[in-house]
């Protein structure tokens, strides 16, 4: 119940628009997703995902792959800055390493 409440936390503070739009990353104990929204149109710009994909590797290195594809589709997209939107996770782990995969790819938060 607790993690509800933080996401609800979370996502009051943040709204993504055309000008920076939100980086929304989902972790379950098998798939990462991460994807880049507009809240004003309610519109999914970018999206990666390991749910159907046939990348390999520890968990860490999966949301290390794909913070880096996520970065990549945002460049294709013209999205230079975007605000992470981390749920109800906790800044750590995984979740730091998708973030810190996307900044290195230029992405900047």
């Amino acid at each position: 119940m607790n993690s509800v409440f933080r996401a609800k936390r979370t996502r009051a503070k943040i709204h993504g628009t055309a000008e920076r739009p939100r980086l929304s990353a989902h972790i379950s104990n098998k798939h990462i997703t991460a994807q880049i929204i507009n809240d004003d149109n309610g519109t999914t710009l970018a999206y990666a995902t390991t749910v159907g994909s046939k990348i390999t590797g520890s968990k860490a290195e999966l949301a290390t792959k794909i913070g880096e594809e996520i970065a990549k589709k945002a460049k294709k997209a013209n999205i230079k800055t975007v605000v992470f939107d981390r749920g109800a996770k906790l800044y750590a782990g995984r979740m730091s390493a998708l973030a810190e995969a996307a900044r290195k790819e230029g992405l900047e938060f």
